[in-house]
């Protein structure tokens, strides 16, 4: 019988380009979930201690605010962004004809 282990994102979460792209695919993919997950897994790349401490937020918080299913305040998701490096922009949507 193999043992098999549960994918975890994080460890793959290496390098500043793989995070931008990372967050990219999922803000691109208009699922608020599936976008928390995305900045929770960075988050647990880079240590969610020390993503605790940048922000002034609790450890335990900040899991639940991350998790799929939870409505965090934009401003506990921008302190997140901000703490993790990360910043937003905003790009026109091409027009179908």
């Amino acid at each position: 019988m193999s043992k098999t282990t549960e994918f975890d994102p994080a460890s793959y979460l290496d390098s500043e380009e793989v995070i931008a792209e990372y967050l990219n695919l999922a803000l691109a993919s208009g699922d608020t979930d599936l976008l928390l997950a995305a900045i929770g897994d960075v988050a647990k790349a880079r240590g969610m201690a020390q993503i605790a401490r940048d922000t002034g937020l609790g450890r335990e918080s900040l899991y639940k605010a991350l998790s799929a299913g939870a409505k965090p305040r934009f401003d506990t998701v921008f302190k997140v962004l901000q703490a993790l490096g990360v910043q937003m922009q905003a790009h026109p949507v091409p027009q179908q004809p």
